[in-house]
């Protein structure tokens, strides 16, 4: 069930989505809040779990990691034995920035960062060493068009 949050509070995660930097007077200012009720407010966020964390957003192209892939999986085994490999496997490699298990054809999409494909096909061989895979296949960014870790907060 979703927290029911009022308009400050959605305001606070805005901002703060945008700009985590941000100190408590400049968040204040920035939501017409006193800084002792801007404080309490982003650490009642905290507590309750709606901000989950504070991160630095990294250039990837510039740390020679310009390739997005997204690596489309298939298995056609499904018990906990084999769910627990995978998770163990696709959550050990840096290079995998993302894992969705899927409705539909797809089993799960996952998601990561290299500098090329040769970089790709070094992941792909340790991946398979891993954990067995029905198929497996690859698309490659072409162009990001939309990239974001913001959260839509106004939307309900």
């Amino acid at each position: 069930m979703p927290f029911e949050l009022d308009e400050i509070d959605r305001r606070l995660l805005a901002e703060l989505q945008r700009d985590g930097t941000l100190s408590v007077d400049q968040l204040s200012d920035r939501v017409a809040l006193s800084r002792n009720a801007c404080w309490r407010r982003v650490k009642r966020l905290e507590e309750d779990g709606i901000i989950t964390g504070r991160v630095a957003l990294v250039d990837a192209d510039k740390l020679g990691l310009g390739l997005s892939v997204f690596i489309l999986i298939r298995t056609s085994n499904h018990d906990p034995d084999w769910l627990q490999k995978f998770r163990a496997a696709v959550t050990g490699f840096a290079e995998i920035t993302g894992v969705y298990r899927m409705s539909g054809d797809l089993d799960y999409v996952l998601r990561a960062r290299v500098a090329d494909v040769k970089a790709y096909d070094r992941l792909y061989q340790r991946l398979i060493a891993k954990v067995a895979l029905s198929d497996v296949s690859a698309s490659f960014v072409m162009e990001e068009i939309k990239e974001t870790t913001v959260v839509p907060v106004e939307l309900r």
